[in-house]
């Protein structure tokens, strides 16, 4: 018995069973009690069974689906397209074998996946009391993916999954902007809404895309050739990528700063002066003196952490290199690597954005082979190397999940098999702030490989939200950049939307908790809706006019703020007026080429449309 949707309520259905003795028969992990399947589309259902063995599959009351196993034992059936159902049942049978799984509603799934914005929960969000005790739906169903890094892609999760209704008990633990969009989507539409979170926290883009993804993009050829080594000789793998950690930092380093007192306990960021917003490349130097006994018995040294990648040198000679901005630095020491009197320590830095270099109260040590320790006291120096911007993207390891390529897709995406969806939306970016031009890149790739794989076009993309120094004065800006390669791929892309953040960040918090707001610009833009679009552009005399689709308004009184002026001298901040509900004009002068709207990390937006959106940061060209 099934009952078709007429509201929220869902119908009532008794936990699914199994007889006892079942072995064979089984699904893919993302099928169980209280699942969503996409409504008006055609859903596959797989899983294993005895190899050659018939298989049905049956929705409700509707007539079943047969087919067979492989000679592996694998089988793929396809339920035809359903409208949306409050709760149902699906049966698997097989020789004597059954499979129940109840309470199965059929509406619309979305998956949304990024780093650590869209993994922020909703019980540290803002007003989490609130929102978590609001958020009992069952019509709203969760399917939390595990976290799961691998060379190769899996066929199931990390740990066992099950979708579950809203709840406190299950939405306090679950993504708060994924949440926010799917309450509201549940509003708009009143169909069953499937939510799937699968994201990692301060993850690249490039992990997240399948290897024929990557390949196809470009430019990705040896790292991929290094992943597959790792699966047969870890050990030769770790040493062809410590010699591409060197040869990239004897590039980057090549030339550097006078050295300064460095503190080996804080990063240099929180040093001030011309490091409080440094990204790139550093060298810290040490000494230590030891006798002929302590040298012959030193087993290895303990460094701390370093935010992100290091490469370690002892007397010249390399120890070693680890990325991960927590992870503590333990190398071991060869015989004759250290010797009596002095030895030079030198640990290369690289910082991919944030914070960066040694940091922490870990001790720093030498050990020795009785357990005895050998305090690195003495002074550390620093020598700042070159701004990424000029560097170029660090060196991947590409096997290390969040910071690889291509396993945050095969742990993470795989396993979700190819089950259709209603929509994607995408919360990333900040982990790739410093390699925008390849943002540019890797954005549409992603999309057209997800999009392929389940079988949806809607897609949304969050425009990273403020964060880092505000500004007096013009300046160059990765983060707006970025935003840029963000927007600009979603402009070419009519069944792309984008969820613009500039006024819901904070400067001085890379994960703000404003998620709500975030939430609900996604479900609009799943709706189809969109910030004012940009703007057609004409030269009037001393002005540029700006046309946009729609009426905006001035927050505050005052006029817009955040344009700029571009030529040949540079950027400069320039007036601009609305001349009607929806034009502005810019002042601008002959030589200038470019204008530039909100191009800062953390810059103030007071130019809404009249639902209260933000009119998008953008750079054009002036004709």
């Amino acid at each position: 018995m099934t009952r078709r949707i007429g509201g929220p309520a869902l119908a009532l259905v008794l936990a699914a069973a199994s007889p006892a003795g079942a072995q064979t028969l089984r699904l893919a992990p993302v099928f169980s009690d209280h699942m969503v399947l996409q409504r008006d589309r055609r859903v596959p259902v797989e899983g294993n069974a005895a190899p050659g063995a018939q298989v049905s599959v049956q929705l409700g009351d509707m007539p079943a689906v047969t087919g067979h196993a492989n000679r592996e034992g694998r089988w793929r059936l396809e339920l035809p397209g359903h409208a949306a159902l409050a709760a149902t049942t699906l049966m698997i049978r097989s020789r004597g074998e059954t499979l129940r799984l109840a309470n199965v509603a059929v509406g619309d799934v979305f998956l949304c996946s990024g780093q650590s914005n869209m993994e922020l929960t909703l019980r540290v969000a803002t007003n989490a009391d609130t929102a978590v005790a609001q958020s009992a739906d069952p019509a709203l169903r969760l399917f939390n993916v595990p976290r799961q890094s691998s060379t190769t892609p899996q066929a199931r999760f990390a740990s066992p999954v099950v979708w579950q209704m809203s709840a406190p008990a299950s939405a306090r633990d679950f993504s708060a902007a994924c949440h926010f969009m799917g309450a509201e989507l549940r509003r708009r539409r009143n169909v069953p809404v499937g939510l799937i979170a699968a994201s990692w926290g301060g993850s690249i883009i490039q992990d997240w895309l399948s290897e024929a993804g990557l390949r196809r993009n470009g430019g990705f050829d040896e790292g991929l050739a290094l992943l597959a080594l790792r699966a047969t000789d870890p050990a030769a793998a770790q040493r062809q990528w410590e010699v591409g950690v060197e040869t990239y930092l004897q590039r980057t380093t090549a030339s550097l700063a006078q050295p300064v007192a460095a503190d080996p306990a804080r990063m240099w960021e929180e040093w001030g002066g011309d490091l409080a917003t440094f990204d790139g490349t550093g060298v810290y130097m040490t000494q230590v003196t030891l006798t002929a006994d302590q040298a012959r018995r030193a087993r290895r040294i303990r460094l701390g952490a370093v935010d992100d990648i290091d490469l370690t040198l002892v007397n010249g000679r390399r120890l070693g290199a680890t990325i991960g901005w927590n992870a503590e630095r333990v190398y071991m020491l060869a015989p004759g690597q250290l010797r009596a009197g002095a030895n030079r320590i030198e640990l290369r830095a690289i910082d991919t954005g944030g914070g960066g270099g040694m940091w922490g109260s870990a001790p720093r040590r030498i050990e020795l082979d009785d357990g005895s320790t050998i305090a690195l006291d003495q002074p550390w120096r620093f020598r700042r190397g070159a701004a990424l911007g000029n560097a170029g993207p660090a060196p991947l390891v590409p096997w290390v999940g969040s910071s690889g390529l291509t396993t945050l897709y095969n742990g993470m995406i795989a396993p979700l098999g190819r089950i259709p969806l209603a929509g994607i939306v995408w919360y990333q970016g900040e982990a790739n702030v410093s390699d925008p031009a390849g943002y540019a890149r890797l954005l549409p790739s992603l999309i057209a490989d997800w999009r392929e794989r389940f079988s949806t076009r809607r897609f949304g993309v969050v425009q990273l939200a403020n964060f880092g120094p505000m500004q007096s004065k013009p300046v160059d800006s990765a983060w707006a950049a970025l935003r840029e390669a963000q927007r600009k791929t979603v402009a070419a892309d009519s069944d792309t939307g984008l969820a613009v953040a500039i006024d819901v960040g904070d400067p001085r918090d890379i994960h703000p908790t404003d998620k709500k707001s975030v939430g609900l610009r996604l479900a609009q833009v799943l709706e189809g809706a969109s910030n004012a679009r940009l703007p057609a552009v004409t030269r009037e005399g001393g002005s540029v006019r700006l046309r946009f689709d729609r009426p905006l308004q001035v927050i505050g009184g005052a006029g817009p703020l955040g344009f700029e002026a571009c030529g040949a001298g540079g950027c400069r901040f320039t007036a601009a007026r609305l001349a009607d509900p929806s034009t502005l004009l810019v002042d601008a002068v002959p030589g200038d080429a470019r204008l530039r709207y909100l191009w800062a990390d953390s810059p103030i937006a007071n130019l809404y449309d009249r639902d209260g959106l933000p009119v998008t940061p953008f750079e054009i060209a002036l004709p």
